[in-house]
């Protein structure tokens, strides 16, 4: 039976992944968000993925194989326990597109209007300490919680998110966190 499966791939391979499984008519969903970019004096938004070095598939273990899936260019392994696979469960899935296409409908117009000719876009003023409890305020993580771990730059920081049972480090836009 098809099912949605958690995919880890080679080092910067998502896209080669991408591009490999939907030649073998294998459905993948990469989600992505949208990140700030100074090019030349104007702020663009770029997409990047939202969970570097992984990807989603939906296939039938009983129809594809599995070590034809392994063997694909950019593809690491499908994550789950060594005997068997985890399928994700549709609902994460249908989620995570939900909000992945409202934060986009939601900035990238903003961005092409205002954003495009303005040097900087405000950030917040809070300073959180590592190790402190926070809530995502908007994007594909709106209203979920984190771990404050550490800065990266003026308006990015790192948190800790569980997701699928496993802590992932995420850098996110400042703005899109708030203590708890």
């Amino acid at each position: 039976m098809k099912a949605w499966y958690l995919l880890y791939c080679k080092p910067r391979g998502e896209a080669r992944a991408v591009h490999h499984l939907t030649l073998q008519e294998i459905e993948t969903y990469l989600p992505t968000i949208g990140e700030e970019e100074k090019v030349k004096g104007q702020v663009i938004v770029k997409r990047i993925p939202l969970f570097p070095g992984y990807l989603f598939i939906y296939f039938d273990p009983q129809i594809t194989s599995v070590a034809r899936i392994h063997s694909t260019r950019g593809v690491g392994r499908i994550v789950g326990c060594k005997e068997s696979m985890t399928t994700v469960d549709d609902n994460i899935i249908h989620s995570i597109k939900m909000r992945e296409h409202k934060l986009l409908s939601e900035l990238l117009p903003e961005y092409k209007a205002e954003g495009a000719g303005s040097d900087e876009l405000p950030v917040t003023d809070i300073e959180f300490t590592p190790g402190e409890k926070i809530r995502f305020t908007e994007g594909p993580f709106a209203e979920l919680e984190g771990i404050f771990e550490e800065k990266n730059g003026d308006k990015r920081c790192h948190v800790l998110f569980e997701i699928m049972g496993q802590q992932k480090r995420i850098s996110v836009p400042k703005k899109s966190i708030k203590p708890i």
